[in-house]
Parts: C-alpha cells; structure tokens; sequence
C-alpha cells in the first residue's frame, strides 16, 4: 500500500480499506503465533486447551465489533446473512473457501522452491502438515462433537470434514471389522497437472505425515499405512490410498 502521508487520516478511502484488510492478516497471524508459543512452552494439550478457550471467546468478540459496524444481525453466532443464502450459494462458499486454502498452500510451496529449491519446499511442506493435521483434527473433533478415543467410526466421520474433502472426490471401503481404506480418487492438485502433461507430484512423504497425525490426533489407538501415493505408481481410479486400523 503506497501512500502519500504518514498520518492514518490522510488515508484515502482505497488506503484505508487496504490497511483494514491488512489488519484482519495480522490478526490471523497473530492467532497461530500465539498457539505456537504456547505449544512450545507448555506443550500441545495446554495449547490445545488454551485455542479452545481463546477461540470462543475471541469469535464472539470480533464478530460482535464487526457486526455492529457493518450493520448485519447475528443468528447464535453466525451471521443472519449467510444462514439466509440459498443452500447452493452456502455450499459453493464453503468449497472456495477450500479452494482458497488449498490455493495458499501451493503458493507458499512455490515461494520456498522458487526462492530456493524442491527439496527445502518439501520440507517444509512435510513439517507443516506435522502442524496442521492435528490441528485439523481438533477443528474437526469441535465441530463433531467426537470423543477422545472415537475409533475408526470417528475417523471415517472426520475424513469427510476435512478442508481436502470439499474440492477432491475421496472414497471409504470396511476391509474388516477393525480397519477401512481410504482413497482419494480425484485430486484437484494431481488432476490438475495431468491435464498439463506433468508427471504426479511426489506428494508420498507429505501424505505419510499428513493422515498419520490426522488419524493420531482422532485417536491415538489407530494406525496408518500407505497403500500407495505419488510418486508410486496407482490405479487410473485413484491417486493415492491408505489403509486405517485399531
């Protein structure tokens, strides 16, 4: 943002937006280094514990604020505006919300790997996913209501909440009473690469850390192995698929 003052009330009304819509990143941001910190202080249950509390709170609060100036009503916490969008309109905003996730997570990807290299790219991809899988899953246990030890009943229910799950076509098969197979027969990102004529993306690694911590996190009981994943070689029905059991 390009100004031409040092002082916030010379701002024009585009500068002023701007500078709004660059508050609500430094909020987001904010937020997460908080969890970090205290995660490495006093652990990932205190933290857990800790967004739990704050996350409530701090929704309400902000909500409340913004509400109030834009001058739309609330509906037990969520804003009237949405609860009264057409069924369609509420769904097609949640798959690019997800979207939009997924499209910042290629973005830092090619940030690191075109300002250094694949290999430091995908470690920090891997890493992430060791942080925001298990973070998932307690977004994902809030939103269910799911216990502490829910099983593979738990998990094949959290699976389908995931942000993955609204923007890619995935499938879950009983192999026996005490385990299931999960696959993910459309990927929007390696669906997306074959029609440029590119070769999977090697995604094996991310995918190890990413459904291990998940499944961890919905339970610690259940285990995880890969069937196959990119860079291995798969069936034309699906791109990678894992195998879950207690």
């Amino acid at each position: 943002m390009k100004t031409n003052s040092n002082t916030p009330e010379k701002l024009s009304k585009e500068q002023n937006a701007t500078l709004i819509i660059d508050f609500f990143h430094r909020i987001m941001m904010h937020h997460a280094m908080w969890f970090v910190q205290v995660q490495q202080r006093l652990g990932t249950e205190k933290a857990f514990t800790a967004l739990d509390d704050v996350y409530k709170k701090s929704l309400e609060i902000q909500m409340k604020r913004i509400s109030k100036t834009l001058g739309f009503e609330m509906k037990n916490g969520i804003p009237a505006l949405m609860l009264d969008m057409p069924d369609e309109m509420l769904d097609t905003l949640r798959e690019n919300i997800a979207a939009n996730w997924l499209a910042n997570d290629g973005l830092w990807f090619q940030a690191v790997e075109f300002a250094d290299n694949m290999n430091d790219a995908k470690h920090c991809n891997d890493t992430c996913w060791a942080e925001f899988s298990p973070f998932e899953a307690w977004s994902v246990k809030r939103i269910l209501n799911l216990p502490q030890q829910s099983g593979l009943e738990g998990l094949k229910k959290a699976l389908q909440y995931r942000l993955y799950a609204f923007i890619n076509k995935q499938s879950i098969t009983d192999e026996t009473p005490n385990s299931f197979v999960f696959r993910m027969d459309d990927c929007r990102v390696q669906s997306a690469r074959k029609r440029k004529g590119l070769a999977d993306y090697p995604c094996k690694s991310a995918g190890i850390v990413e459904y291990s911590t998940f499944a961890a996190a919905i339970d610690p009981r259940i285990k995880t192995e890969c069937i196959c994943c990119p860079p291995d070689k798969h069936p034309d029905e699906y791109y990678c698929a894992w195998k879950f059991s207690i």
